[in-house]
């Protein structure tokens, strides 16, 4: 299978994130983040990436993988390799992608009330799909008091754009279709 997989790289806003394109399922989750070598437990190919000295983040999604370089990656050019190689031999094993990574999932919990039902349907449809095609997602964490509390992932998660992302495209979104959103808030 491994031979038949295509991977492209692709730049994101983030200059620590390379977002790796790949021509075959690798979640059926959506995107799932790993901050650390720990977290990756949980999915077997983040484990093998974080097995990579370069590595300081990954998120796995249904068609790529981000990963976010530490301080000893000064160039891409020794990440990549190592990167596309982990993924060939994970799909190479024959692994069942979904049914691998069954425990991996973010876990979003259920909206409360109508506001937060609007609020998530918006992210799903809207916002999320813009992000992941950046390598970065982002994760409904709460709705209190007129703020929407949310969690960067991804490429997001570290970039200097990320502020802008939040206030000016996230927070703006929501108030034009939510009258009661006030802010949004990264958690």
């Amino acid at each position: 299978m491994a031979s038949d997989v295509s991977i492209k790289t692709e730049f994101t806003p983030n200059p620590d994130s390379l977002k790796f394109n790949v021509s075959a399922p690798l979640c059926g989750h959506g995107t799932v983040h790993f901050a650390s070598a720990e977290e990756s437990r949980k999915s077997p190919l983040a484990a093998e990436l974080f097995k990579i000295a370069y590595v300081k983040e990954v998120m796995i999604g249904p068609d790529h993988v981000t990963v976010t370089r530490n301080e000893k990656a000064e160039t891409w050019g020794v990440v990549i390799p190592l990167v596309t190689e982990v993924i060939k031999s994970y799909l190479s094993c024959g692994k069942e992608n979904p049914k691998q990574c069954d425990q991996c999932a973010d876990v979003v919990e259920s909206p409360r009330d109508e506001t937060e039902r609007r609020i998530i349907q918006i992210l799903e449809e809207q916002i999320r799909p813009a992000l992941v095609r950046d390598g970065g997602d982002v994760v409904f964490c709460g709705f209190e008091g007129g703020i929407v509390k949310l969690q960067l992932k991804g490429a997001c998660a570290g970039c200097p754009s990320a502020t802008m992302t939040l206030k000016h495209g996230i927070e703006a979104y929501l108030k034009e279709y939510i009258p009661e959103v006030k802010e949004v808030v990264r958690v």
